[in-house]
């Protein structure tokens, strides 16, 4: 369910129409550069966005593995994070930048940060999974609520 949400915001820039989203096929490979300028004016919201919506998948990867070494568990993030960016290039479905990627892998790795914070209030990581797993299904069943009350709105 995250994996859909997440196709949703980034490639589909949260659009119930393909007609909706901007056929724009950009690759800017300076860090920081045209996502931090919009109208003249510095636009930092994009970038924190990213990071935000990248947090659960850092604490997604340590709850499926967290014997994994630091660079295993980044490096699906940044490889998710690389083929939205790709795939936004290849169907001209928006900007690709390297700032989005720098964000959603950060925004990884704060999660990854979380998950390691957490675990150190629990003496047991199996009792922190089931915690993280029952927010995680209250969060999913919001999110289902929320999509379907924007779909019926967008009828």
């Amino acid at each position: 369910m995250y994996f859909l949400v997440l196709t949703w915001i980034i490639l589909f820039k949260m659009q119930f129409s393909f007609h909706s989203l901007v056929g724009v096929r950009n690759f800017n490979l300076i860090p920081f550069h045209r996502s931090m300028i919009v109208n003249g004016k510095i636009d930092i919201k994009e970038i924190i966005y990213n990071v935000i919506v990248f947090i659960p998948f850092g604490i997604y990867i340590c709850m499926i593995n967290n014997k994994w070494s630091l660079l295993n568990k980044i490096l699906p993030i940044a490889s998710v994070s690389f083929i939205y960016e790709v795939l936004q290039f290849v169907f001209a479905i928006g900007a690709s930048d390297i700032t989005d990627f720098i964000g959603n892998t950060f925004g990884g790795i704060i999660g990854i940060a979380i998950y390691f914070l957490i675990s150190k209030l629990f003496k047991s990581n199996q009792k922190m999974n089931k915690i993280l797993n029952i927010i995680a299904l209250i969060i999913t069943i919001l999110i289902i609520i929320f999509l379907s009350f924007l779909i019926i709105v967008n009828l």
